[in-house]
């Protein structure tokens, strides 16, 4: 329902006199009818009246209550209820004055395809259901997983490629002559063989590490005992990778499954740190740094980042058994009530731990001290190098935003334009922008410059709190001259233009600098160029990514979606079955048959289709 009064001010008494006692989630929106803030309550008439009595309040609470022109109210059953719909909300509508994680891509997992006659272990992005098999995880990162594939590599030898690599193989690959894997594929290996490497992997990825490396000594003494000394010397040098792997890890003796967060506030900022362990295995960590809009204590902050933490209902993750936290909050029987109801498992949430737990829990806080320190330091050296280069323009106030624009195509190809936005304390790349460059010239750099200024900057008086202290060009006077043509043009002319151009020798390091119209003396200034340097290698970076992805969708369009007789859905299953375009175009005729939906006939003419130039 929506009880906020129209009127210039917003009418709070009539408000909280028609607000229920009861639990629910509210909605503040300013005069134009945004979302500024989403919480809930398990008394909505009690929490609400806490923004109106200004004696308790923030200075940045106070600047939340002075815009909000409406309030709309929705009431739940419970306040689990509510969590979950605030939660929910919040992901949905990503309001100005909430806490906002960043939601990454779904958590990498190790994928068993225990469904073929020789299972690859593999890397996976997410728990998709049409893939049957094990997954183990999830890992803090893709560089874990690829540590441990690494290592099973070495120690199991089981297969990494895909199936269609796999069944198209005739020959052993250069995994086997390194000695990473038996050669499946080529029948080298036998199949009991291999499902005993299956079985030690399996074990190995359920933390059952040590009953492993019993099962490995028997079976090497074993082989001893039959003279079959160079397995034994084989499986030994699996013990010696499995016991080098224990002692580098800090582990627990039984099979826990828990996440444990650790936290850390400095300075005004907060780290929260989570340790994932699984298994009884410490697979890794990774650090979160909340943007909290509004002041609170320590107990909000932790309540506002698990709940965007673990509120999820399109998640695929696997939640653990236990979430260890550093201190005990109020809601935290609510949070673990919502997460169970969200995952479907019994997820329980402790703070007072013991032995191994609160090993983990003071590594957790440690990781996240760090973490902290090492982001405060990145932030104070940014400032430095931004306060050198105001004084090196000679700019009245420390430059608080800067965007770095950079043109990248082929010769003239699938040109693109990017801007790169960053702060006194570095990229803010939420705000990165790319512009795909029409209806210019191809290969006119200073035609793209001036579509892409012209772009990023029409509507810029409408939204004056994203003017930039400087904008800096990559290139000479010539695309400088562009720039302050389109500033002109859109009475922009205030804002600061700075070009970088390459030096003689063009080696980093050694850029000339332009601005109004004379050269800059970079000696004396080197926090500011290495600044400038950053800014101008990241725009670069992103404007050749960007025209990499424009120009491979242009190709493959050309290639595969050009094919007489070939639509979505038979390109789909092209795709699916050669494990992309390189593998359909050196696909011969009989292999193009075997896919569903391809007849002989039409096989043989994407075949001449394909190789036809």
């Amino acid at each position: 329902m929506d009880t906020g009064d129209h009127s210039e001010r917003f009418d709070y008494k009539t408000f909280l006199e028609q607000a229920p006692n009861r639990p629910g989630v509210y909605d503040m929106r300013n005069e134009q009818g945004e979302t500024l803030y989403i919480g809930k309550a398990k008394n909505l008439k009690n929490r609400l009246s806490s923004y109106f009595r200004p004696a308790g309040l923030t200075t940045k609470t106070m600047a939340l209550v002075s815009k909000i022109h409406s309030i709309n109210l929705t009431i739940t059953r419970s306040e689990t209820e509510a969590l979950i719909l605030e939660q929910n909300l919040i992901k949905d509508r990503r309001p100005k004055y909430n806490i906002l994680l960043k939601d990454d891509k779904s958590y990498p997992y190790i994928y068993l395809s225990t469904e073929d006659e020789f299972p690859a272990v593999v890397y996976q992005r997410g728990k998709p259901k049409s893939k049957k098999g094990q997954f183990f995880g999830p890992y803090p990162s893709g560089w874990a997983v690829r540590d441990s594939l690494n290592l099973m590599q070495k120690v199991f030898k089981l297969r990494q490629c895909d199936n269609n690599y796999f069944r198209n193989r005739t020959r052993p690959c250069l995994q086997y002559q390194i000695n990473r894997c038996k050669a499946p594929c080529v029948n080298l290996v036998s199949k009991d063989e291999y499902e005993q490497d299956v079985a030690d992997t399996r074990q190995f990825l359920e933390g059952k590490s040590q009953q492993l490396i019993r099962t490995l000594i028997k079976r090497m003494e074993t082989e001893s005992e039959r003279l079959n000394f160079e397995q034994a010397a084989e499986i030994r040098d699996q013990i010696n990778h499995l016991r080098q792997v224990q002692e580098a890890q800090s582990v627990d003796k039984g099979a826990a499954n828990a996440d444990v967060v650790g936290v850390s506030e400095q300075s005004g900022s907060v780290c929260f740190d989570v340790l994932f362990v699984r298994g009884g295995r410490v697979l890794g960590h990774k650090s979160y740094f909340p943007d909290f809009k509004l002041e609170a204590d320590s107990n909000d902050y932790l309540a506002g980042f698990l709940g965007q933490f673990y509120i999820k209902l399109s998640d695929s993750r696997d939640y653990p058994a236990e979430i260890i936290i550093p201190v005990e909050y109020q809601e935290s029987a609510v949070l673990a009530e919502a997460i169970t109801e969200v995952s479907g498992k019994k997820v329980a949430i402790k703070h007072r731990v013991r032995g191994e737990r609160n090993e983990w829990l003071s590594l957790a806080n440690k990781n996240a001290d760090m973490s902290l320190e090492n982001l405060l330091a990145s932030k104070t050296h940014s400032l430095q190098r931004t306060e050198q280069l105001t004084a090196l323009l000679s700019l009245s106030e420390t430059i608080s935003r800067m965007e770095c624009f950079d043109i990248s195509h082929t010769f003239g190809e699938e040109t693109v334009a990017s801007c790169v936005v960053f702060g006194s304390a570095g990229p803010l790349k939420s705000e990165y922008r790319r512009f795909n460059v029409k209806g210019v010239t191809a290969g006119d750099d200073y035609d793209a410059m001036r579509f892409a200024l012209h772009k990023r900057y029409k509507n810029l008086k409408e939204n004056p709190e994203n003017t930039p202290g400087v904008i800096i060009i990559d290139g000479g006077k010539g695309q400088l001259g562009i720039a302050e043509e389109v500033m002109n043009e859109l009475s922009l002319q205030h804002i600061p233009l700075l070009g970088v151009a390459k030096g003689v020798s063009r080696k980093p390091g050694l850029e000339t600098l332009i601005y109004q119209g004379t050269e800059l003396h970079s000696k004396g200034n080197e926090a500011a160029l290495l600044l400038i340097q950053q800014i101008r290698d990241e725009a670069h970076r992103f404007a050749i990514t960007g025209h990499r992805q424009r120009r491979q969708k242009a190709r493959q369009k050309s290639t595969l979606e050009s094919i007489p007789g070939v639509g979505a859905k038979r390109r789909s299953a092209l795709l699916k079955f050669f494990g992309g375009r390189h593998g359909v175009m050196e696909a011969p005729v009989e292999e193009l048959a075997k896919v569903e939906g391809i007849s002989h006939k039409l096989a043989e003419q994407i075949y001449e289709h394909l190789h036809s130039d």
